[in-house]
């Protein structure tokens, strides 16, 4: 397995992850960190500064110290491979845990031709150059989300990963579940929904021969907890706080490895055609109106689900389509 991507600490200046594994419920001083991680005080508020430009909530009480807003766990490798069920340790080649990185789908990406291994995962607790299904940017500030891709090689070609993206969602939604998270479900065509907000996202990248063997990237992006950094998002938006107290972190980064290499094997063996039924039982859309946009043009429908190879279905005055996920943006209408 790969050694732990984080930064370390100089005598000079503390990393930002050095800083806010120090910090938690309690107040602790400035001196008192400065102490602990063998700097000064100047370099301790240097990084509480920038892990605050990050978006994470610390608060300052004078006469006491600093202390998180919010509880938080960070990321560690050899926790989290512990974690995993012993089938899924089987299965991987590689998970890195990374501190910061421009994208974790990225990194996979520039690997997926020079390294030939099956089932690569990686993840990140701060990302730069994060990204969302036509460009969007995706942020989450450190510990408030989970930043996961996967790598996965496929034998068959690019034509027979039709309903990939959906098959995700469906191990997605499966893997929350068994963290005792409900009320999750799926908006077509990479959404995961909660309230009516958006919970996460899912972004799948193809490489490879069009006729096999093949790749996918398959990015998963989740918000645990937004804090202020639901500002800077421009849709309604929910984390995982919302829906269940008590969050691990941990646990729930491992349950969707888990439900992710199974799923994906899963897909590589009988494709989208195992996952259809459990889709339609996440369907957010099935039987609500929505709107259909493709460039100027808006059509108001009814959504009817979707067919064998993923695309949505939707009613168009009585007159029923097809409608494939890189043509068109959806919104459901108010």
């Amino acid at each position: 397995m790969a050694e732990s991507r984080t930064s370390r600490s100089t005598a000079a200046e503390p990393s930002a992850r050095a800083v806010l594994a120090e910090l938690g419920e309690h107040a602790i001083s400035g001196s008192a960190l400065a102490g602990r991680l063998g700097v000064s005080r100047a370099a301790v508020w240097k990084q509480v500064e920038r892990l605050r430009e990050a978006g994470v909530g610390i608060l300052a009480q004078a006469g006491s110290g600093y202390r998180l807003a919010a509880p938080l766990e960070l990321l560690d490798e050899a926790t989290l491979l512990r974690a995993l069920a012993p089938a899924t340790r089987a299965r991987l080649a590689e998970l890195a845990v990374h501190w910061q990185i421009d994208s974790t789908s990225s990194e996979l990406l520039r690997r997926a031709d020079r390294d030939p291994r099956d089932v690569i995962v990686c993840l990140a607790e701060m990302q730069t150059a994060g990204r969302g299904r036509r460009g969007r940017r995706w942020h989450t500030p450190p510990g408030g989300g989970i930043a996961l891709s996967l790598l996965k090689r496929f034998d068959a070609g690019m034509a027979s990963l039709a309903g990939l993206s959906l098959a995700v969602g469906v191990a997605a939604v499966e893997a929350l579940t068994a963290c005792g998270i409900g009320e999750v479900a799926l908006k077509w065509p990479n959404d995961l929904v909660a309230r009516g907000a958006k919970l996460g996202g899912i972004l799948v990248e193809l490489g490879g021969d069009a006729l096999g063997p093949c790749h996918a990237v398959i990015g998963l992006g989740l918000n645990l907890r937004l804090g202020a950094a639901a500002r800077a998002i421009d849709q309604a938006a929910i984390d995982l706080a919302a829906l269940a107290p008590d969050l691990s972190r941990t646990r729930i980064a491992a349950s969707l490895i888990d439900h992710l290499v199974a799923a994906l094997d899963c897909f590589a063996a009988h494709g989208f055609a195992a996952f259809a039924a459990a889709y339609a039982r996440h369907d957010a859309l099935d039987g609500r109106d929505v709107d259909v946009v493709r460039g100027t043009e808006r059509r108001h429908g009814v959504a009817r689900g979707i067919d064998a190879r993923g695309a949505l279905r939707v009613d168009f005055g009585g007159r029923e389509e097809a409608v494939d996920a890189g043509e068109v943006s959806l919104r459901l209408r108010a």
